[in-house]
């Protein structure tokens, strides 16, 4: 019974029942307007507009919901209406309304309906532009939580332009098969899974974002040992150097611009996965390993490539130096196409990242069989079509050459599982010392997956470690 309704019964009852009942709905009154008070004293300032936002919704719905098209006229009698009914004239039609229940947070409201017949998804999605003028809403989504259950996601503060830190925690995270990204632009979460994944390409200009956003990954799985990590970057010569300096010593392994030695850590990751691939049944019991799930004996084993039109960028010329670095390009594109195509089932993941993702800088055999793509500011609806595909002329609105503005620096654009079209996603900034703390902490814990495998084959075949250990 709604508190309405109660004080419809009071006024029906007798003067000391209805006494009693007025007092209880009084007292109950107080009690939740102190509780809120309470909330709203402790909030900080944007809770506290948020909150008052949620009034204002709760206090003018069923005059809005009207007034949108939002509410259903029933013309059947309810079982007492019939009863009361004098004669043959017919109980007026009752005007309904889709009840809702509201919670703030500081971006917004989120504001849970109960569908009617004829008030559904639809009305709600056809009447967002209306609610969100009227509730004062950067912008509103409406999606089904339930059969028979809308939330609306009413946004007050853009969440695109309101810069995000990171700090990682340094404990080992539940789960190593997900990517924690950022809020999208109604403040919801959005993360990748990792499992089965075999490829991730990400593009975007330079200083927008792309390292920040690996730097997180790097700092969110560090703190587990069934994760390891291998960097190639291309903007460097040594690891002391670049933005991944102060994750180093969370490597296993290393390379800069030097093509030769990408090319040897190419060669290296490609054996790996040609001796998990042999080993998988014996040592796992699987075929393949995210059936159980990467453990510290045989670990996810990350590749980043950064810069990577670097270690693949054709080079034209006929002296002997331009065709032997022609070769080592041709070499490594076919050795990082090999670990994509085949390194998903034995745990191993390649992240690909690049200014602009067009087949020069980014193999289209390898970019195109990555499964996850995202793209930061573009310069070029040709560069975004490279980074994300063909389907994102149909979204301008999201756009990546929208995100040139330094507001979005940290923006980044992806198709989400499950979700039509194309959404947007403020990645968080991840410190630097915070960077180095984790990397300094998890230092123990980084392992050759190589020698890994040899013990853990070793163990499975009861035979003596010797060397292996």
């Amino acid at each position: 019974m709604s508190l309405l309704d109660s004080i419809q019964v009071v006024g029906e009852t007798t003067p000391v029942a209805g006494l009693f009942l007025g007092g209880l709905i009084g007292t109950a009154l107080v009690v939740w307007g102190l509780a809120w008070l309470v909330r709203y004293l402790r909030a900080d300032a944007e809770l506290r507009c948020s909150m008052r936002q949620e009034v204002h919704i709760r206090r003018g719905w069923k005059r809005l919901a009207r007034m949108a098209g939002l509410s259903v006229t029933d013309r059947t009698p309810t079982f007492l209406a019939s009863l009361s009914s004098e004669g043959n004239q017919e109980p007026k039609p009752r005007v309904l309304v889709p009840k809702i229940s509201t919670s703030p947070d500081a971006f917004g409201v989120n504001v849970t309906v109960k569908a009617l017949p004829k008030a559904g998804l639809e009305e709600f999605q056809r009447a967002a532009p209306y609610l969100a003028d009227a509730w004062g809403c950067t912008r509103l989504s409406v999606r089904q939580k339930a059969p028979g259950t809308l939330l609306l996601r009413a946004v007050r503060r853009d969440p695109l332009i309101s810069p995000t830190f990171h700090t990682p925690s340094g404990q080992a995270p539940d789960e190593v098969s997900v990517w924690g990204l950022g809020l999208d632009e109604y403040a919801e979460a959005v993360s990748i899974p990792l499992a089965n994944v075999p490829g991730v390409a990400v593009a975007g200009l330079p200083g927008f974002g792309k390292t920040s956003l690996i730097n997180r990954l790097i700092c969110d799985l560090a703190p587990s040992s069934a994760v390891q990590f291998a960097v190639a970057d291309g903007k460097v010569s040594e690891a002391d150097e670049g933005d991944y300096a102060d994750l180093q010593q969370r490597l296993f392994a290393f390379a800069g611009d030097d093509l030769a030695d990408a090319n040897a850590l190419f060669r290296r990751l490609v054996e790996l996965r040609r001796q998990r691939s042999a080993a998988i049944r014996s040592v796992l019991g699987v075929k393949n390993l995210w059936h159980k799930g990467p453990v510290a004996s045989w670990p996810l084993t990350v590749l980043i490539i950064d810069e990577a039109q670097t270690y693949f960028r054709d080079h034209k010329g006929s002296d002997r130096r331009t065709k032997d670095l022609a070769a080592l390009a041709a070499e490594n594109a076919r050795l990082v196409e090999d670990l994509v195509k085949k390194g998903r089932s034995v745990g191993m993941l390649v992240i690909v990242a690049t200014q602009k993702a067009t087949g020069d800088a980014i193999p289209t055999f390898i970019r195109d069989v990555c499964p996850v793509g995202l793209s930061f500011a573009q310069k070029t609806a040709e560069a975004s079509v490279a980074a994300l595909g063909e389907d994102i002329r149909n979204w301008p609105d999201a756009n990546p050459v929208s995100l040139q503005d330094p507001r979005y620096v940290g923006v980044a654009v992806m198709a989400v599982q499950g979700r039509e079209g194309f959404s947007r996603i403020r990645t968080p900034y991840v410190d630097d010392a915070d960077a180095a703390r984790i990397a300094v902490e998890t230092a123990h814990l980084t392992k050759d997956p190589t020698e890994l495998l040899t013990r853990a084959t070793a163990l499975s075949l009861n035979k003596p470690l010797g060397n292996a250990a």
